[in-house]
């Protein structure tokens, strides 16, 4: 065999890589980095002294935004949700007799308590939520 057979006889090449996939997070998975980040803005404005009076977010899109691959709404995540809800929405109520930071730690609290049941990925990330 020629050195010109055996060039034409191309193996296929070894290290050829295969093709990457992107992973494109859930509605629901935006939503909750999104709820991460402004309670991380809350946390610093609370140990700061000072007091939220805005929720920018609209918490009602936890109802109907896409899931993740593989879950579901589930009776169990509906009533977390809709406890979440309230005392998220607690947090920036000025005329509680609560103090805020007991209302912010209630409220990530209630996350930390679906997501023992339903996801539980982020729990060592919404920890660091806490105010101690």
């Amino acid at each position: 065999m020629s050195c010109q057979q055996k060039a034409e006889q191309k193996e296929p090449e070894a290290d050829a890589k295969p093709e990457l996939v992107m992973y494109k997070p859930s509605e629901m998975a935006n939503f909750m980095n999104a709820l991460y980040a402004y309670n991380l803005q809350l946390k610093h404005q609370i140990v700061n002294g000072e007091v939220p009076t805005t929720m920018p977010l609209d918490l009602m899109k936890l109802h109907s935004a896409e899931m993740s691959k593989g879950h579901q709404r589930t009776a169990v995540w509906n009533n977390f949700v809709n406890v979440f809800i309230e005392s998220q929405q607690t947090v920036v109520d000025t005329l509680s007799n609560t103090e805020l930071k007991a209302r912010y730690n209630a409220a990530i609290n209630n996350c930390l308590a679906c997501h023992k049941t339903e996801c539980t990925g982020p729990i060592p990330k919404i920890k660091k939520l806490l105010i101690q």
